[in-house]
């Protein structure tokens, strides 16, 4: 039951931080410059993570979520509006 009940919370977590990531993408870009690339690849690691933590009993569930908001994180800052608001601020 705790095993189950911890993959769902982090099930949980990953849908809402890929959520917020698009919408803060959608909200930000142009509507066909959307970055699916990185949307893939943010739904691919969320699956990687919660199948580990479902898989191994012994990663707690904070740092799974942990993982998957670092995660989040490093996908949001190679996306073409984060990139420019760097290229904004540095020059």
């Amino acid at each position: 039951m705790k095993k189950t009940l911890g993959t769902m919370m982090v099930a949980a977590v990953v849908v809402g931080l890929t959520a917020t990531f698009a919408f803060a993408e959608y909200a930000a870009t142009a509507a066909g410059a959307f970055p699916y690339f990185q949307f893939g690849c943010l739904v691919v690691g969320g699956l990687i993570v919660v199948s580990l933590k479902r898989k191994f009993e012994q990663m707690y569930t904070t740092e799974a979520v942990g993982v998957f908001a670092l995660y989040t994180v490093l996908m949001a800052l190679f996306t073409n509006p984060v990139i420019e608001a760097v290229k904004t601020m540095v020059s």
